[in-house]
C-alpha cells in the first residue's frame, strides 16, 4: 500500500511537471495563433468571437501566456540589466501616470458632495442637470450614489500609484532591521508569494463576476471554450443597469471592470516591483530608490514627506 501511493504521489508530481512544461511550450503556439487569427476573438459583431474572448480571458491558456511572456522578459532582465530597468521605470511611470490622473476623482467626489448639499438643503431640488445642449438630469439620490465610483476609482487605480510612493501602510517590526540584501529578499518574495498569487485570483474571479453582469447566457468559470461557443447563438448584451433604490445610481457594471483593471494593474506592478528588488540586491545599496519618481510637496515641505 505504501508503494502504491509512493508511485501514485510520484506519477502525480510528474504528470502536473509535464503539464506544467507543456503549457509553457504551447503559450508561444496559442500566443502567434491568437496574433495572426484576430477576428476569431477581436470580431464582436460576431458572437461566438465575444464568448471565445470571455473564455480566453480567464483560461489558463492566457495565464501561460503572460506567464512565459514574464520568464523571456525575466531571462532577458537578467541577462541585460539596463533592459529591466527600463521596465521598471515603464510600469511604475504608468503607475504614476493613471495615479496622478485617477486621484482627482476625489477633488470631484468632494465638490459634487457639497453640490448635493447646496441643492437639498439650500434650494431644496430633488433632481440636478448637468452638461450644454442635452444635460444629464438625475435625482439626487443618483448622484449621491454615484460618489461611491468616484471612490472605487481612487482605490482601484490609484493602488499601484500609492505603492510606488510607498504610501501603504507597513508593520517593520523585522523588515527596518535587516540588512539592504535581506529586504530585496523579503520585497522579492512578497512580490512572487503575495502580490502575484493575489492578482491572479483576483482576475479569475473578477473577469466571469464582471461578465455575467454584462451579457446573457451567464458565462461560468467551468464552462470549456465548445459549451460556450454554443451559448453564444442565445448571446445577448444585457448590461447591469439595476439600482439600490428606485432612483439611485444604476451603471454598477463599472465597479466589476475597476475591479478586472485593479487585478491587472496590481500583476503588472508586482513584476515591477520583483525587477527593482532583483536589481538593488545585485546593485547594492547605492541603487535604492534609482529612478524612482516619487511626488514631492515641495520646497520646505521636507519636514511633512513620509509622514503618511
Amino acid at each position: 500500500m505504501q508503494d502504491e501511493n509512493g508511485i501514485s504521489f510520484f506519477g502525480a508530481l510528474w504528470n502536473g511537471l509535464v503539464w506544467f512544461i507543456q503549457n509553457i511550450a504551447e503559450a508561444f503556439y496559442n500566443f502567434g495563433y491568437a496574433i495572426t487569427h484576430p477576428q476569431l476573438w477581436l470580431d464582436w459583431s460576431d458572437k461566438a468571437s465575444i464568448m471565445r474572448f470571455v473564455y480566453y480571458g480567464g483560461s489558463v491558456e492566457f495565464f501561460f501566456v503572460v506567464f512565459t511572456f514574464f520568464l523571456v522578459l525575466t531571462a532577458i532582465g537578467v541577462y541585460y540589466r539596463n533592459f529591466m530597468w527600463a521596465i521598471v521605470r515603464g510600469l511604475e511611470g504608468f503607475a504614476n501616470t493613471t495615479g496622478r490622473f485617477f486621484a482627482w476623482a476625489g477633488l470631484l467626489m468632494v465638490i459634487q458632495q457639497v453640490i448635493i448639499v447646496f441643492m437639498q438643503r439650500i434650494f431644496t431640488r430633488a433632481d440636478m442637470a448637468f452638461g450644454f445642449g442635452i444635460p444629464l438630469s438625475k435625482d439626487i439620490s443618483w448622484y449621491s450614489e454615484e460618489l461611491k465610483l468616484y471612490n472605487a476609482m481612487v482605490v482601484c487605480l490609484c493602488c499601484t500609484y500609492t505603492f510606488v510612493q510607498g504610501g501603504h501602510v507597513r508593520v517593520d517590526l523585522i523588515y527596518a532591521g535587516v540588512s539592504h540584501r535581506a529586504k530585496r529578499v523579503i520585497d522579492m518574495l512578497g512580490a512572487v508569494l503575495f502580490m502575484m498569487p493575489m492578482a491572479v485570483l483576483t482576475w479569475m474571479y473578477g473577469w466571469y463576476f464582471m461578465w455575467r453582469h454584462l451579457i446573457v447566457p451567464k458565462p461560468s468559470a467551468s464552462d470549456t471554450l465548445d459549451r460556450l461557443v454554443a451559448k453564444s447563438r442565445a448571446l445577448r448584451w444585457n448590461v447591469e443597469t439595476i439600482g439600490f433604490s428606485p432612483n439611485g445610481f444604476n451603471a454598477y457594471f463599472l465597479f466589476k471592470i475597476l475591479l478586472v483593471a485593479f487585478a491587472a494593474m496590481v500583476f503588472l506592478h508586482a513584476i515591477a516591483f520583483l525587477y527593482r528588488s532583483y536589481l538593488e540586491y545585485v546593485e547594492g545599496p547605492e541603487s535604492t530608490g534609482k529612478y524612482l519618481d516619487k511626488d514631492s510637496l515641495g520646497e520646505g515641505e521636507e519636514a511633512y514627506e513620509g509622514a503618511h
